[in-house]
């Protein structure tokens, strides 16, 4: 204060005394410390990173929604399920747990329009994956249902087999034949990924796409051979479409579906229908389809595939491998799926 009233110049020992200033120098060193430690806190936290958004088509199936609600448990995925009708959406929405109404969106795939007026529906938008689990399914036809039941006894009487699947005749509901769902609407979907921007896309088709004569081919058919049969055909003229389309792709032929447990048996993974002329099993669970589907976003780092698979039994001493790493195995060794034109039926 005298020096200020003398008319003198302060200096900074005037203004702060000597045990302030080190009381501020010793707080902004404080804060200085704090202010790091608390960067350095933040740096190893590991922030989640944002999910991966999947559209999975065919939600509501037994193999879709096994997809599905596998999808909605994972980590790294944001499911988004397309279902054909309300009723299909009201399933899924009570049997897949954390499922609400923004993970679903109901439409036919053999009506979509990816280029349609109304645009597309904002619940797509940012996906950057899609599983294909959309299929037409036969129907039994009461008729040759009952003729084959009514020829059991005398089958019986005369020692031979009571009952013959091959004898029993299957329809599709209007509409929803192979050629239209297998094939058309597989189209479909592919165009919409690439409307989406989505870069892969998981197609679940069959095995047995190599022999047009493979009995699954006459699902739909009459004794002479008319009808919206085929299915095997169609669905290979789909792949060859997603082959050709430019996006990265996995395409899954399972052996016949069953519907139970996964994990139980080992997998085994092959090409070219190779496995249905070799001694073994044939046959695959749902869940475990569903695991590769998944294992396919999770490892497959761009690399294009397509396998057929099945169940095998587990070696003595041996646990069953997982899909990712029979998935792993198999994009190690590089196989590749012949669909050459020596594959290509007229129809």
């Amino acid at each position: 204060k005298k020096a200020l009233f003398a008319g003198q110049t302060p200096t900074s020992s005037t203004v702060f005394p000597s045990s302030t200033k080190a009381e501020l120098l010793n707080k902004m060193l404080r804060s200085v410390i704090l202010l790091l430690t608390m960067i350095n806190a933040l740096a190893l936290v590991h922030w989640p990173l944002p999910k991966k958004k999947v559209v999975v088509t065919g939600a509501a199936g037994r193999t879709g929604e096994l997809v599905f609600s596998a999808l909605s448990k994972h980590s790294k995925f944001y499911p988004v399920g397309l279902v054909r009708t309300e009723s299909d959406a009201r399933k899924i929405l009570k049997e897949v747990d954390g499922c609400g109404l923004e993970n679903v969106w109901v439409c036919d795939v053999t009506k979509l329009d990816p280029n349609g007026e109304n645009g597309l529906p904002k619940v797509l938008m940012d996906a950057e994956a899609m599983i294909i689990c959309t299929s037409a399914k036969p129907k039994i036809k009461k008729r040759s249902l009952a003729k084959a039941v009514l020829k059991m006894p005398l089958k019986i009487l005369k020692g031979e087999k009571a009952f013959n699947s091959k004898e029993l005749q299957f329809g599709y509901d209007p509409g929803q034949h192979p050629e239209k769902v297998d094939y058309e609407g597989a189209i479909t979907q592919i165009d919409l990924a690439k409307k989406l921007g989505i870069s892969h896309v998981v197609l679940v088709s069959s095995m047995g796409g190599t022999n047009k004569d493979d009995f699954l081919n006459t699902l739909g058919k009459d004794k002479h051979g008319n009808g919206n049969g085929d299915i095997l055909i169609w669905k290979r003229k789909a792949e060859k479409y997603l082959v050709e389309s430019g996006l990265t792709y996995t395409i899954i032929h399972p052996g016949a579906l069953r519907d139970t447990p996964g994990g139980v048996m080992d997998l085994k993974l092959d090409v070219d229908d190779k496995m249905m002329t070799e001694e073994g099993s044939r046959s695959i669970s749902r869940c475990d389809v569903s695991r590769l589907c998944i294992a396919s976003l999770t490892v497959s780092n761009s690399q294009n595939s397509s396998f057929d698979c099945v169940n095998a039994q587990v070696p003595a001493g041996s646990k069953p491998r997982c899909a990712e790493m029979a998935l792993k195995e198999f994009l190690t060794e590089q196989p590749v799926y012949d669909y050459s034109e020596a594959y290509e039926y007229s129809i």
